[in-house]
């Protein structure tokens, strides 16, 4: 049973950072790419691959989030910073099909966590 536990949301102003953390159990993480989307449309926000030599980022927060990952703790980040009001969302990282080569589709991802709530004030 895989399982994801997101953590690290809450209420910050513009321009502040957060630390999200995911925590991965149930399969071999090192060897699955891993994701982060937020809303109900799942939007792709970062993603990243198992051995964390590639990252990739959404154009809205390119710049501002970083995407990383622990493997020896089964853990994934994503840092962000500059924090705008249209960041505002609940975030949900997500655990990728193996070897697959697009990471920008919620589709590609058959695992997620619950969610943990970011919200920007002005």
């Amino acid at each position: 049973q895989v399982q994801l536990v997101e953590s690290g949301g809450g209420l910050v102003q513009a321009g502040d950072s957060l630390r999200l953390s995911c925590v991965a159990s149930g399969r071999t993480f090192s060897s699955y790419a891993m994701g982060w989307f937020r809303g109900k449309e799942r939007e792709f926000v970062a993603a990243i691959r198992g051995s964390g030599g590639s990252t990739y980022y959404a154009d809205s927060v390119k710049g501002r989030f970083t995407i990383s990952r622990d493997n020896a703790k089964n853990t994934v980040y994503l840092q962000m910073n500059s924090l705008k009001p249209e960041d505002t969302a609940l975030y949900y990282c997500a655990s990728a099909r193996l070897d697959i080569a697009v990471l920008t589709t919620p589709l590609n991802y058959p695992y997620w966590g619950q969610g943990t709530q970011v919200t920007v004030s002005s």
